[in-house]
């Protein structure tokens, strides 16, 4: 059962906090989708992983084209999960379905802690998450570093 991770974005811009736990998911050995509700957001991003990365690579690419089933990281706007995937990462408060994250190894809900909306919709994902079960982690930049501000076990089996 997947357990889902909240990470309040108070210091870091998305596409930098985005490229570091992509990083770290790849490491795990994870194909990781990324949601956002907005194609064009998901072409930003697209642009800004490439140049975020470092002296890294990250590969990844736009849901739509030919060699979809072969990118480690795809970038999407749809509801579906691409076949394979393991990690499902949230932004711009893309939905994640309970039922959707519990078979996954990890969902990551990322949200722009100076924006009320995403604030309120992220509070709405964790009830949503740990009433189904889930277990759910909140993480948080305040320091300076991430820091977990709080955890919920998921439910026993």
């Amino acid at each position: 059962m997947g357990e889902v991770y909240f990470y309040h974005l108070t210091r870091s811009p998305l596409e930098v906090a985005l490229s570091r736990l992509l990083t770290r998911a790849l490491a795990a050995g994870w194909r990781v989708a990324v949601r956002s509700r907005d194609a064009g957001r998901l072409a930003w991003l697209d642009e800004r992983l490439w140049l975020v990365s470092g002296d890294g690579f990250l590969p990844h690419g736009i849901e739509g084209g030919p060699q979809d089933a072969d990118q480690p990281v795809l970038l999407t706007a749809g509801a579906h999960l691409p076949p394979g995937v393991a990690c499902l990462m949230s932004v711009d408060g893309a939905a994640i379905a309970p039922v959707e994250a519990a078979g996954l190894q990890r969902v990551c809900i990322l949200f722009d802690g100076a924006d009320p909306g995403a604030l309120t919709l992220a509070r709405q994902q964790w009830r949503d998450v740990t009433a189904a079960g889930l277990g759910a982690q909140y993480w948080s930049e305040d320091g300076g570093r991430w820091e977990k501000k709080q955890e919920k076990a998921a439910a026993p089996v």
